[in-house]
């Protein structure tokens, strides 16, 4: 699968991406958004690149490589708690790069997902948890129609202590 807009393309991701996943799930400044707690051996990223391929229906989450033009992977978003019942996922993105951010990657991939994820899923609504201090990302989720729909107080713990998560939410009307 792939999906494409001006500037971006998402893929699948592929056994040929284990070094950026690697670097990725061990940058220690990311830990805190995806509840990290440890870094992955390379066994444990292969293990998981070479069963990516599953069905979001079967393990529950969906992971796609966000590419620059040259289809070089620059980050990934993801579908997570997918549950078909309800119709909703949350929804979760990163741009690994500093140089790679602020060029329209971030907000072009995660309009693909919201598209897929509603057309082709068929999902109802997405929902992302942003700490309330990360005003980059709640600004490209707002930017893309998410709206706040509630604050959990002291919902992440940090190395000196806690802050809030904002809960925002995306309905297919």
């Amino acid at each position: 699968m792939m999906l494409q807009s001006e500037n971006c393309i998402l893929r699948a991701v592929d056994p040929e991406d284990m070094e950026f996943i690697y670097k990725l799930e061990n940058n220690p400044d990311l830990w805190e958004v995806g509840n990290t707690l440890a870094p992955f051996s390379k066994y444990t990223i292969r293990e998981y690149l070479e069963n990516a391929h599953r069905d979001i229906y079967e393990v529950k989450q969906l992971r796609l490589a966000i590419c620059n033009k040259k289809e070089e992977i620059i980050g990934v978003v993801d579908l997570y708690d997918f549950n078909p019942y309800h119709k909703r996922a949350g929804v979760g993105i990163v741009i690994s790069q500093d140089a790679d951010r602020k060029k329209g990657y971030a907000s072009q991939g995660l309009q693909l997902m919201i598209d897929y994820a509603f057309n082709h899923l068929r999902l109802h609504q997405l929902y992302a948890g942003i700490s309330e201090d990360n005003v980059a990302s709640r600004k490209l989720f707002e930017k893309l129609r998410f709206r706040e729909s509630g604050i959990k107080k002291d919902w992440i713990a940090t190395q000196k202590s806690y802050k809030n998560e904002i809960t925002y939410q995306l309905i297919n009307e």
